[in-house]
């Protein structure tokens, strides 16, 4: 009540309240109302508007997407480790060869397939075609600088491989814009998979056969080295083989010898009976002649120089030389057979399952699925925000 007025009616004092209760709800009806209008605001922004792009985009925008499949597995045959009936019941058989199948998966997303495949079918340009979306365009909005680095980047977002480690295959995708691209991709794709693995094959054939064909070649001029240093100390030292030649020489003086000792006895006994035989005369000339035989024949087999026990060490050395090379070469002949053998054994294979077959549809974008999907990230998005400007707002308060 202010100075120098009279008391206010009963009626003032009644309405002063309801003015202040009208104004306050006044008040928060204009707070109510901008809360209502930001929260419009807010569902535009974080959920109207994305949908609507998103709508736009992969309603009439966003490219078809072709995806071509094929599935193949990289063996090789395994010969049987038995023998006889077991080896004949197990059979050859494809073992798995998982390390040559990553391989062959990391060729096919190397840099020289990707190479080799923009020179075969102009991948680059392929993918720049003016009738793709510019956002899955190659350097359509600018996203890719055009380089190679770019394109092997842009090629690993079409080229996808998955590999099923129980049943050892490998699927390989490729997506592309149209559906020939699509199928010529993964076709050209398999066919370097497979040049690969003839390749590992040729290399791997060729070192296991070169290591044992050196070792073949080294044996023979072992062997034919051998051989003719025995030819040549046969020629010249006049002896074939001193232990059969020694055999033939002992075997001549014991002939002699048995001679000798006839000729001794008769004499022994003629000049007992008769001492003044003129044969005793004619026998002791023939014992002195079957001594001096018996004596050279022996020094042949057993003297110091020039005999045959003389000759016998350097042609066993010789001898045994040449059976080492011998059985060194026939160990190497057998070893190449053994690496011919093997490096059949380890051919690999790549055998296609499932061709590279032509889509007739598109799989790609799947386009209500993704824009339900922007519309319900967006409805998180809007319901987040919205309690976060409740929550300030009430804080403010």
């Amino acid at each position: 009540m202010r100075a120098g007025h009279p008391p206010a009616s009963l009626s003032e004092l009644t309405l002063e309240p309801k003015e202040k209760l009208i104004a306050t709800g006044a008040r928060e009806g204009n707070w109510k109302h901008r809360l209502w209008r930001r929260v419009d605001r807010v569902f535009l922004l974080t959920v109207g508007l994305p949908t609507v792009l998103a709508t736009a985009y992969y309603g009439l925008i966003a490219s078809d997407v072709y995806i071509s499949e094929a599935r193949f597995v990289v063996r090789s045959p395994q010969r049987p480790s038995q023998t006889g009936l077991g080896a004949l019941l197990q059979g050859t058989v494809l073992s798995r060869s998982q390390d040559d199948t990553y391989s062959v998966h990391d060729y096919i997303r190397s840099r020289d397939a990707l190479r080799e495949l923009d020179q075969k079918l102009g991948l680059r340009t392929a993918f720049s075609q003016s009738d793709i979306d510019p956002f899955n365009r190659f350097d359509g909005v600018g996203f890719w600088n055009g380089s190679f680095e770019s394109l092997h980047r842009y090629y690993m977002r079409h080229v996808a491989i998955d590999y099923d480690t129980v049943s050892s295959i490998s699927v390989l995708t490729v997506r592309a814009y149209t559906p020939q691209d699509a199928q010529r991709i993964n076709e050209s794709l398999l066919q370097l998979g497979e040049r690969l693995v003839n390749n590992l094959n040729t290399r791997s054939r060729q070192d296991l056969i070169d290591v044992a064909e050196r070792e073949v070649r080294a044996a023979e001029e072992r062997a034919i080295r051998t051989a003719s240093s025995l030819s040549g100390f046969r020629s010249d030292r006049g002896v074939y083989d001193p232990d059969r030649q020694s055999a033939l020489q002992l075997q001549g003086v014991a002939k002699v010898q048995e001679e000798l000792l006839a000729a001794e006895a008769q004499l022994a006994q003629l000049r007992q009976v008769s001492p003044g035989n003129p044969q005793v005369e004619t026998l002791v000339a023939r014992v002195k002649q079957l001594r001096r035989t018996m004596a050279e024949e022996s020094s042949k087999v057993l003297g110091r120089d020039g005999s045959l026990a003389a000759k016998s060490p350097a042609y066993d050395r010789l001898v045994l030389d040449k059976a080492f090379a011998d059985r060194q070469l026939a160990g190497a002949l057998t070893a190449l057979e053994q690496a011919r053998s093997e490096a059949a054994r380890k051919q690999l294979y790549l055998e296609r399952l499932v061709q590279p077959h032509l889509p007739d549809y598109p799989l790609e974008p799947r386009r209500i699925r993704s824009i339900l999907m922007v519309f319900i990230v967006g409805l998180l998005v809007w319901g987040v925000v919205s309690l976060v400007i409740s929550s300030v707002r009430e804080h403010s308060e």
